[in-house]
């Protein structure tokens, strides 16, 4: 029979690793970038339905993120900008194509599972050829390696798609660019209506060392390393929640949870108020 894991328990072990005791927040930017690699990825706004660490909450507390453009807590945005293109972590909209935040040394084992292969000048007509590419991604991502790095209204011209009308679809293609780690942010630019606008580039130019580290991580390794990450930040999961979180089949997602189980990194267990079966870190029993 499983043991039993109190939730209490593991409310207390979620408030150390989310930062959400008050002597724990955050106060700048360098702690900011610590905490990134301590966590190993985080989400930069809690998601709804999503349980993962934020920068946001690690700042403000457990609280929605204010409308109040001057509230303290939007200090993180600052923080955020300045670090575009620095290479302190990488940035993009990646996990649910939310805006995640990743340490350089889990980065890899991201793109191991993303559908890049080795040679970035040509992987991406490969992946048109075969349908899993739209048009309006490739058209961005020629713009960019044609041109290099652009502030999103300088890309939407050079891409022919600066109409309202091609709204949705340029959009669309840059958030499917980011979670395929094929394009980044690297900068701000006074662009546009609002004076602020991202620069883009291409993840291979920014970080040319990631197709090389990825080439050596099988997708099983890619699976196990990020499911370990992200249990050490929740302390206990379900595989539903690696299927969620990762966008993996639940066959897929059952079978790392075993995984981390078999390794010892893990154990059976049910939670206490929660139905079936709950894999925590084994740690929390001391």
């Amino acid at each position: 029979m499983s043991v039993l894991l109190a939730a209490q328990q593991l409310q207390t072990y979620r408030a150390v690793t989310f930062r959400l005791r008050p002597a724990d927040r955050l106060a700048s930017r360098e702690q900011a970038v610590a905490y990134v690699n301590e966590r190993g990825f985080l989400y930069f706004w809690p998601i709804s339905g999503i349980l993962m660490p934020s920068l946001w909450s690690a700042v403000a507390g457990d609280r929605p993120v204010a409308d109040q453009h001057d509230d303290p807590g939007h200090v993180t945005w600052g923080w955020k900008d300045s670090l575009l293109g620095s290479r302190a972590w990488y940035y993009a909209k990646v996990l649910r194509k939310k805006a995640t935040m990743i340490a350089l040394p889990m980065a890899a084992y991201f793109y191991a599972l993303s559908e890049n292969y080795g040679a970035p000048e040509e992987d991406y007509l490969t992946l048109y050829e075969q349908g899993r590419l739209t048009l309006e991604a490739r058209t961005i991502y020629e713009v960019l390696l044609r041109e290099g790095p652009l502030d999103t209204i300088a890309l939407r011209r050079a891409a022919r798609m600066a109409s309202a009308e091609s709204d949705g679809r340029f959009n669309k293609a840059l958030t499917d660019l980011q979670a395929d780690f094929k394009l980044t942010p690297v900068g701000v630019a006074k662009a546009g209506a609002w004076n602020y606008a991202f620069v883009y580039d291409l993840t291979h130019r920014v970080y040319p060392e990631l197709p090389e580290q990825a080439h050596f991580i099988s997708e099983l390794e890619a699976r196990r390393q990020l499911a370990a990450c992200y249990l050490r930040s929740v302390g206990a999961l379900q595989a539903r929640h690696l299927a969620k979180l990762f966008g993996w089949q639940p066959a897929e997602a059952a079978r790392i949870a075993e995984h981390l189980i078999q390794s010892g990194a893990a154990r059976a267990c049910q939670l206490e108020g929660e139905a079936g079966e709950w894999l925590a870190l084994e740690n929390l029993w001391g």
